[in-house]
């Protein structure tokens, strides 16, 4: 059955109704509003769905005021990634892309995304392409995904990845919500691991495309503070979460042995309080994801 037709953000109907937008926020107004302005004058005229963690910058009364026809999802807590599950579920599109307040899609990318997904029944997630801007770069991430050692797959639309940039990434409603979305043990801040082994693991493919591209252009040195340890804190999590015992012991050392650092140690006082939950929630991915992470980790060395 064809997808239905779906509102733009201009009231009619979008020239492309197989995919939403959605945008998640928090304390960053201004940047938000640069982001909406660029998703709003897409060819696609995708719908596009705010979630807003929380702020307290009057974000919410901003975008209901400026771009009428983007649906607001106020929230009444911080639910870091978690909010773009619950924008997920907000959408009545089979596909969705995900922006962050500091990133937007190229022209024509979201159709070019959900021709792959029409192509390609087991396709999940699809990984864009980041173009990190004022500079025009291609972020070093994408660079490492296009160079995926994992086998072909010849019904995915390009190299087999087990990872993404959030910001820069589209995914089948159906196979997400089938997975939980985010997890809620990490938050934020290597949100994309646990997604993706989750995927993987439900038979979900996930491929690098680079025809698609989306556009980030973060606030320099806005927000360094604390990342290293939040990033280490979250990767330990989810060796734990998705790892075999020998693999998340293996991590677990790889930052004792750091502790003197003081975003290492920080990273493993907090990693030890969300242990619990963590452990509540683990689900070691099968051996044959587990070769595929250790193929990746050597060629990463």
């Amino acid at each position: 059955m064809p997808a239905l037709p779906v509102a733009s953000p201009d009231g009619g109907v979008g020239t492309d109704p197989r995919i939403t937008v959605v945008v998640i926020t928090r304390n960053r107004r201004e940047r938000l509003v640069r982001t909406l302005s660029h998703l709003t004058a897409l060819p696609e005229r995708p719908p596009v769905v705010v979630v807003d963690n929380a702020s307290d910058d009057g974000t919410p009364d901003v975008v209901r005021s400026r771009f009428p026809h983007v649906r607001v999802v106020a929230l009444p807590a911080n639910q870091g990634a978690l909010a773009r599950t619950v924008g997920v579920r907000a959408a009545a599109t089979p596909y969705v892309a995900f922006s962050d307040d500091d990133s937007w899609w190229a022209a024509g990318a979201l159709s070019r995304a959900a021709d792959h997904f029409d192509a390609a029944p087991r396709l999940g997630l699809l990984a864009s392409k980041v173009v990190v801007e004022p500079g025009g770069a291609v972020d070093p991430v994408c660079r490492q995904m296009a160079a995926s050692p994992l086998a072909p797959a010849p019904d995915l639309p390009g190299p087999p990845v087990l990872g993404f940039v959030a910001c820069g990434s589209v995914v089948r409603r159906r196979a997400f919500l089938q997975v939980g979305g985010f997890h809620p043990v990490i938050f934020f801040a290597g949100e994309e691991t646990v997604l993706a082994l989750d995927l993987a693991a439900a038979g979900w493919g996930l491929a690098y495309v680079d025809e698609v591209t989306a556009h980030h252009q973060p606030e320099a040195g806005s927000e360094r503070h604390g990342r290293d340890r939040l990033q280490t804190r979250n990767a330990l999590l989810s060796s734990w979460l998705r790892r075999p015992a020998p693999g998340a012991l293996r991590d677990t050392l790889r930052v004792l042995r750091r502790y003197g650092e003081p975003d290492q140690r920080g990273a493993l006082h907090d990693a030890v309080r969300r242990l619990p939950a963590a452990l509540a929630g683990r689900r070691p991915v099968p051996g044959h994801l587990e070769a595929q992470l250790r193929l990746l980790e050597d060629r990463r060395g």
